[in-house]
């Protein structure tokens, strides 16, 4: 599920927005930008700030294939916090991501002043990647503007200074602030710098160098515009009936049809966009002169061909459909525009193809060309299409490539033995499981030894409760401070006699005829009577201590019928082991479960127990009786927190 951030200095906030898939998103924040200084001279520290960042950051990503957009950063003066912010989407290139992360880390240790944030569709990721090192109070709903980057390290703002999620304003105050209080622990910082120790090598690591057969206008283009193609590839793999259509025609790229020359070239691309592409099958159109198959020509020159079709065909679908969506201007801001149309009742429930809805649609159309969106979408969306054109209409020919030497295409054994490398990840996991349950088990016995060093075994905790029970209560209650406001309880007792009176009534009666002797001797026993004054009848100490006896089984067994049906007796832990005092084996064998003796000290301990830890180390009833009776516990270790 999608994080929202309500910070009004969020480049990406909005209370209905939902962040676009496998995108990753970032924002810079310079110490000054809390400053009080205008607008237009914060500005102008955000570009040189910014030119500053690409300035180092150029020699990391001069030569990397995006899968899709490149790193970029944006500048954002307005709002009460100026920053720089920016997206990738790295769609099924995970690396990509990743890469993300590197840069901002890099940049954090080049620029100690500046405190950067990073998340995607899923929040936190940073989160996720350290799940097994977190503190047990931090989990997705309330990490929100409490996870940055600073000084090459990880910064979680804590709990205990704001219980509530803090504004963005704050959080960074207090991190500028406090960095040694926010410093996320060793464990934190080793779980989430493992995962980029590999770069920039991974990143050099991920290009995939391949030679392939295209034509001389598409060698052409890639030439002078090696990363275009990211968007051949996405347009290739992101195919679909309308765009096919262009591919049918290759009007751009094979101008002379299946007479057009194919060259020899070296192509770079990301391991990922070479994957899309070698793993899919694709009949090549008929205006395609691809080579003969096989034997009748080499098997390397149709590979060759084949995956230069691919590229050729995707480039040709991108270059035409992005042509047509700047010629009408529409896209992803436009998208966005008919989407808020739909969600305010615009078209009024209508289907999609009818002729009210179509009528509609034209008039959102109409209105969408003549505003502001509509130039900015064509600029944005026609960019690769000037280019190529641009770069098309330099002169070249097939003698430019026919005469260059084309190095041998990387080795792609990497794209069949993934096998090693998944189970060397999910060995890695697994092991990282295993050190937690580990240092849990440890923790868990050192628990154990303070508990016995402190003589705060469970024995002496039963027992000072018995003593503290002994010596601060009394038949009128627990005593508590002086300065308490208490009232007087008020308890009816021959009221309350009356009503345990009908219960045991009503039960006696549910017995039949069989149990009307002791229905008669229950009710005799239960019927206690008042002198006219309101003195109560003095009676025999004998026959006193009889009624109370029968009282007392009549109560036990009206409680026990009660709780019958309840969960309640199974929450007890009940002795099992030692024989019960005074019952032969015979009967002790016919007793019911129900009326097997509680434990009452271990009882007592493991509810004491349970309460403490349900405290998560908060104050709470169990601390503060524990403390009265003079014990101290070890707090309870923290548990992995779950992200999506």
């Amino acid at each position: 599920m999608a994080e929202k951030y309500q910070d009004t200095d969020d480049p990406f906030s909005g209370e209905h927005t939902r962040l676009p898939d496998d995108t990753v998103f970032y924002a810079i924040y310079p110490d000054f930008s809390l400053s009080a200084v205008s607008s237009a001279v914060a500005e102008q520290q955000l570009q040189f700030l910014h030119l500053q960042i690409l300035c180092t950051l150029s020699p990391l990503i001069s030569d990397y294939i995006w899968q899709h957009e490149p790193f970029s950063l944006s500048i954002s003066s307005s709002g009460s916090i100026p920053h720089l912010h920016g997206k990738v989407k790295f769609g099924d290139n995970l690396d990509d991501e990743w890469f993300v992360v590197f840069l901002l880390f890099e940049v954090s240790r080049t620029f100690p002043s500046l405190s950067i944030r990073v998340w995607d569709t899923d929040g936190e990721f940073l989160l996720i990647e350290a799940a097994f090192h977190l503190p047990r109070w931090l989990n997705p709903e309330n990490s929100t503007n409490r996870v940055f980057i600073r000084q090459n390290e990880v910064h979680i703002i804590p709990r205990k200074q704001f219980s509530s999620t803090p504004t963005l304003k704050d959080a960074l105050k207090f991190l500028i602030e406090h960095p040694e209080i926010t410093r996320a622990s060793d464990s934190v910082q080793s779980a989430i710098k493992g995962r980029i120790s590999d770069y920039p090598e991974r990143a050099r690591r991920n290009v995939h160098r391949v030679r392939v057969r295209v034509p001389v206008s598409v060698a052409q283009v890639l030439k002078h515009e090696p990363r275009l193609i990211s968007l051949a590839v996405e347009g290739f793999y992101d195919r679909d009936i309308d765009t096919m259509k262009f591919a049918a025609k290759m009007e751009k790229f094979l101008p002379k049809g299946r007479e057009e020359e194919l060259v020899l070239v070296s192509v770079k691309m990301s391991r990922a966009m070479y994957g899309q592409l070698i793993q899919q099958k694709f009949q090549a159109p008929k205006c395609y002169p691809m080579p003969p198959m096989p034997p009748r020509t080499d098997q390397s020159t149709y590979m060759e061909a084949e995956l230069g079709m691919k590229i050729a065909c995707g480039l040709e679908m991108m270059y035409q459909q992005r042509k047509k969506e700047g010629e009408e201007g529409k896209g992803s801001t436009w998208e966005a525009f008919r989407e808020s149309l739909e969600k305010s009742g615009y078209f009024q429930g209508l289907l999609p193809g009818s002729k009210e809805y179509k009528r509609l649609m034209e008039n959102a159309e109409e209105y969408y060309r003549k505003s502001t969106l509509h130039h900015r979408a064509s600029k944005m969306l026609s960019a690769p299409v000037r280019r190529i054109d641009e770069i098309l209409a330099l002169p070249h020919a097939s003698d430019d490539f026919n005469a260059q030497e084309v190095p041998p295409s990387d080795d792609d054994s990497w794209l069949y033995g993934g096998e090693e490398e998944l189970n060397s990840v999910l060995q890695e996991r697994q092991r990282e499981m295993e050190l937690y349950e580990e240092q849990q088990k440890r923790k868990q016995k050192g628990k154990e030894k303070v508990i016995d060093d402190d003589s705060s075994n469970l024995g002496d905790i039963a027992n000072s409760m018995k003593a503290f029970v002994q010596k601060v209560a009394s038949y009128q209650g627990a005593e508590v401070p002086e300065n308490r406001d208490l009232k007087d309880v008020e308890f009816d007792t021959d009221r309350f006699m009356k009503e345990l009176e009908s219960v045991t009534r009503r039960r006696a009666g549910r017995g039949g005829d069989s149990d009307s002797d002791h229905e008669e001797d229950s009710s005799m026993d239960m019927d206690f009577d008042e002198s006219e004054d309101g003195s109560d009848i003095e009676e025999e100490p004998e026959h006193a201590e009889d009624k109370q006896e029968d009282f007392m089984h009549a109560y036990s067994e009206v409680l026990n019928e009660e709780l019958r049906d309840t969960t309640l007796k199974k929450s007890f832990v009940r002795v099992k082991d030692e024989k019960i005092e005074g019952v032969s084996k015979g009967e002790e064998d016919e007793m019911d479960e129900d009326f097997t003796p509680v434990d009452v000290d271990v009882n007592l301990v493991k509810s004491l127990l349970d309460s403490f830890s349900s405290q998560q180390g908060l104050p709470g009833p169990a601390s503060n009786l524990l403390g009265l009776m003079g014990k101290q516990l070890p707090q309870d270790d923290p548990a992995p927190a779950k992200h999506k």
